[in-house]
């Protein structure tokens, strides 16, 4: 019999990055790149463990973003093209590598996988790879939950509630409509709780979510068990608590299995290695040097000359990292067990593109992992949260503190002095969002079609991760514009509507432009 439980929790999320009016969108690969590199590679994990029998349970968000894009026919075949151009490349460094034995073995390897990778995506999921993970989901593997509408971070949308209320309620019923049922749980965008937000979770008919560590070991009343059984807020829905130490095991910078010598090297790609002339065919349009995905070298050390990489060493570092992590949580759920006096859950949460994007070797270690917690032990058990609470129906009442999983725990990654400019201009805008959905109740066509655009502006211009993007100076120029594109958008609608001298042309290429959310109602803003 087990002493507890672990509960894997990916967190699957792209900003929504869709150009149409362009031929090529460099910030568009961020989007290929998690299909080849993460996505693809976790539904190979969980075809394998089902076909050879193994018992799993991992739960995984999917964002509302990730899922439109997903099922974007524009996407899918822009995807298809960029994954094409790679089997190419691969073929060439093929060629290229045939005299040096440590790298053509790679370059083999790499046109393995991506023509592998196309025979998944086109093939068999026909581009639709959400049908994969719904058929994991169905069953009863996998639970797939859902987040707000844009990864909206909530505690700076407390001023305006309507704002948040359609953040979850457009979130939900997007869930609905790509998985066929209202979704269980949800992912609070950057694990982001303000108390009073479970209300508007409820209302969506969502049972829990998730908040970091600090949340439950801060909450009022203190929690007997801490992060170990989830709390009920006095709204009836539970908060699962993200346990610290088996999150460090991997999340770590300095102690995290990751960063081990023998794993692929993120930073070393041919993308920016190889001769321009040659490399030009396969990197953007413009010019500009990106990563291909082809890596030809392991971490080696902290030193800046770098070995070929083994992908044997790398899968034995795998293996022990699995076995070392399944010791842990064996060793937790042991002490747990007799101090609480019940079955604790280990909740531990990452981000899904961790796991084969930055951390090439993730879903071999996902799959390590729930092979060896089949086969090499019964102390503890993989679970969802849906599971728990219903073997566990008697939880604590009690109220978590506002708190995120960023910087130093609270809103100092999306509140500083590289982006606080954005929240006037989208409180302002949340405003008269209530005003258009409280005056114009019963619109129908024309007008009906401007307020739903409305919406979507604003929900676009809410996104969490245009203040990220600042804050850490990555690709600010395209945060700011995207910001301000959407704000604007937003105002010229708003003063449109009120006006009654809605431009139709103009109306449908931005409708063409921001096409997500087709089922909006931006009734959902009263």
């Amino acid at each position: 019999m087990e002493k507890g439980y672990l509960c894997i929790v990916l967190h699957s999320h792209l900003p929504y990055v869709r150009h149409p009016e362009y031929e090529d969108f460099l910030e568009e690969d961020w989007l290929y790149e998690a299909i080849t590199e993460t996505y693809i590679p976790l539904i190979s994990v969980y075809n394998g463990l089902v076909k050879d029998g193994v018992d799993f349970r991992i739960t995984m968000s999917i964002t509302p973003t990730l899922c439109s894009m997903l099922a974007d026919p524009l996407l899918q075949d822009r995807y298809v093209r960029h994954l094409e151009s790679l089997i190419e490349l691969s073929a060439k460094e093929v060629e290229r590598t045939r005299w040096e034995p440590a790298f053509n073995r790679l370059a083999l390897m790499y046109q393995a996988k991506f023509i592998e990778t196309r025979q998944i995506f086109v093939d068999k999921y026909h581009k639709n790879i959400l049908a994969a993970f719904k058929e994991f989901q169905d069953m009863g593997k996998l639970e797939i939950i859902t987040c707000n509408a844009t990864h909206g971070f909530l505690p700076l949308m407390e001023v305006n509630p309507k704002s948040v209320q359609a953040q979850v309620q457009v979130g939900a019923n997007n869930y609905e409509r790509f998985f066929g049922r209202r979704p269980r749980g949800t992912w609070l965008a950057e694990c982001g709780y303000y108390p009073g937000v479970d209300r508007h979770v409820k209302e969506a008919g969502i049972r829990y979510f998730f908040v970091d560590t600090h949340a439950i070991l801060h909450a009022s009343p203190r929690p007997k068990y801490g992060v170990y059984a989830p709390i009920f807020c006095k709204s009836g829905v539970a908060a699962f608590g993200r346990d610290f130490e088996s999150s460090k095991q991997v999340w770590s910078s300095i102690e995290g299995y990751p960063g081990d010598f023998n794993y692929r090297d993120f930073y070393r790609d041919i993308g920016f290695d190889l001769d321009f002339d040659y490399i030009k065919p396969y990197i953007h349009e413009a010019g500009i040097r990106i990563n291909t995905g082809i890596k030809y070298y392991r971490i080696t050390g902290k030193t800046d000359q770098k070995e070929p990489y083994n992908p044997d060493w790398a899968r034995d570092s795998a293996g022990a990292h699995a076995g070392n992590f399944m010791h842990n949580r064996e060793k937790q759920a042991e002490y747990l067990f007799d101090v609480m006096g019940k079955k604790p859950i280990i909740v531990a949460p990452y981000d899904a593109e961790l796991y084969g994007h930055w951390w090439y070797e993730g879903p071999m270690f996902l799959d390590f992992l729930f092979r060896k917690l089949h086969y090499d032990q019964k102390t503890v058990k993989p679970i969802t949260p849906s599971e728990y609470l219903e073997q566990n129906p008697r939880n604590q009442v009690s109220t978590p503190s506002l708190s995120s999983w960023g910087y130093k725990g609270y809103a100092e990654h999306w509140l500083d002095g590289s982006n606080d400019w954005i929240y006037r201009h989208l409180h302002k805008a949340s405003d008269r969002m209530t005003e258009l959905a409280d005056t114009y109740k019963d619109a129908t066509g024309l007008q009906r079609r401007a307020l739903n655009q409305a919406l979507r502006e604003l929900l676009l211009a809410q996104s969490s991760d245009w203040a990220f993007i600042m804050k850490t100076g990555t690709v600010v120029q395209y945060a700011v514009k995207r910001t301000k594109d959407h704000i604007l958008r937003f105002t010229r609608l708003y003063d449109d509507i009120k006006a009654d001298r809605i431009n139709e042309g103009w109306l449908a290429d931005i409708e063409w432009k921001d096409n997500i959310f087709p089922e909006i109602d931006y009734r959902v803003h009263t």
